[in-house]
């Protein structure tokens, strides 16, 4: 009895020893985040009527495993839910998904988020391969960004060769984004980017795009049902950030060509009389120049930031041409209003009719571990058409005002808490969205946990 014992002793020992060096010879890390975040949101601009509140939970688990030298795989496993509904985030009945009423939880929400190989110096070229469903950042998510406020953030079947050398980085990146599996693959979305990016240009970075969208059904417009009307995004442009003489700044600008003739079909509210042939025509441009005062008490800030997003006007309707500007995968919360009034990569939230936003943004650290910070967007759009004047008498192209509150604590190294009010005044918000006078609001709090 005591030599078998013995015996199993031994086994389970060499075991443990054996899978320790698996793991060690593998180079295996995991890691993860859970963030859960309580919004308090009225955003009807009605006086009368009450807001609603919901807490939504992102769970995130991260395997990383460096397999050789040259070769590097990464996984990540993420469910998100909404506190109270049934599987998915939809309207929970009573005894299903993972509502409190549930005798057995059917929440099976989990899923795979993020799933890529990278090859080093693949193919012996000069060049790294990134392979498989991955986020897609550049150039602080202007145009590709991972949305990362929202519960579910925003990730990409891709390929990306990238190359670094020096002061520069190369990159071209060919995205996957709809793939119906029909015979003559018209219901297929597809882009291409190419990316560079050079250090060291006035105190900072200079970034060129072009990226081709290339969707022969209309999808990325919205269409419901494929009519074979192409909506192709061509976009070019430069970005320039950086410090000059303790002055932050960036400046940036992209044109838009191509066919839009799924764009100008689907645009019910600009109505053209010929959609046989549509053209593109479309441009945005961003400055924001700021200050820190690292030597002054609490370390305040202070940012001016002016975007100015195109629209389409009667000109262009007359002329058979879109001027919508589309911001394609970019990261609308960190630049339009806490408050999300103004997503929507068309520019939908105005009706197609662009957008101006000034800010004032500023932020102080009262003391360590805190931040606040407020920004003050004034909001117009971009152009007016007829058919949008006809929706009231006193449209103008004035949007609003939103303001911003946010306070920031970082608990410790793994915690951080925060919280933020906005409020959004209009006297006509002719976005269209909801064509009437009033105040809307919103709050959240949220802890994020990384381990």
């Amino acid at each position: 009895m005591k030599k078998n014992f013995l015996i199993a002793v031994a086994i389970t020992v060499a075991a443990f020893f054996v899978a320790t060096e698996i793991a060690i010879a593998a180079d295996i890390t995991f890691s993860g985040k859970m963030r859960s975040r309580y919004e308090h949101s009225k955003k009807d601009f009605v006086d009368n009527t009450d807001g609603d509140g919901s807490t939504g939970t992102q769970m995130r688990l991260n395997a990383k495993v460096n397999i050789n030298d040259s070769t590097s795989a990464f996984v990540q496993m993420q469910s998100t839910r909404v506190w109270g509904m049934g599987t998915g985030g939809g309207t929970s009945t009573v005894g299903s998904g993972n509502a409190s009423f549930t005798g057995s939880d059917g929440d099976n929400s989990v899923g795979l988020h993020e799933a890529y190989l990278t090859f080093k110096n693949f193919a012996s070229l000069p060049a790294d391969l990134k392979l498989g469903r991955q986020q897609v950042v550049l150039d602080g998510h202007r145009m590709f960004g991972h949305t990362g406020w929202t519960t579910g953030a925003q990730t990409h079947d891709a390929v990306r060769f990238t190359h670094k050398g020096g002061n520069h980085t190369l990159s071209y990146i060919y995205i996957v984004a709809n793939e119906a599996g029909d015979a003559g693959s018209i219901n297929d979305v597809n882009v291409h980017v190419l990316h560079a990016n050079l250090q060291g240009i006035l105190g900072g970075g200079f970034s060129v795009l072009y990226a081709a969208f290339l969707d022969g059904c209309g999808n990325g417009a919205g269409a419901d049902a494929c009519n074979n009307q192409d909506n192709e995004i061509h976009t070019i442009g430069f970005r320039q950030a950086g410090q000059l003489y303790g002055i932050n700044y960036r400046g940036e600008y992209y044109h838009q060509w191509g066919d839009a003739r799924a764009d100008g079909t689907i645009a019910t509210t600009i109505p053209f009389s010929d959609t046989a042939q549509i053209d593109r025509d479309a441009y945005m441009f961003g400055v924001r120049i700021g200050k820190k005062f690292n030597n002054v008490a609490m370390k305040p800030s202070l940012t001016v930031w002016y975007d100015q997003l195109s629209g389409t006007d009667d000109g262009d309707v007359s002329g058979n041409e879109w001027g919508t500007f589309n911001t394609l995968f970019d990261t609308g919360h960190k630049f339009y209003g806490h408050m999300d009034l103004f997503l929507n990569a068309a520019n939908g939230g105005t009706v197609a009719l662009g957008l101006h936003d000034l800010a004032l943004k500023g932020s102080l650290q009262p003391m360590p571990g805190w931040t606040f910070k407020v920004a003050f967007h004034w909001f117009e759009s971009d152009t007016l058409t007829a058919n949008a004047k006809a929706l009231g008498t006193s449209v103008d192209e004035d949007l609003g005002t939103e303001l911003d509150l946010q306070l920031i604590h970082k608990y410790n190294a793994n915690v951080g808490i925060s919280a933020g009010y906005s409020v959004f005044h209009t006297d006509y918000l002719f976005d269209l969205q909801r064509n009437t006078i009033g105040d809307a609001d919103w709050a959240y709090l949220q802890f994020n946990v990384k381990f």
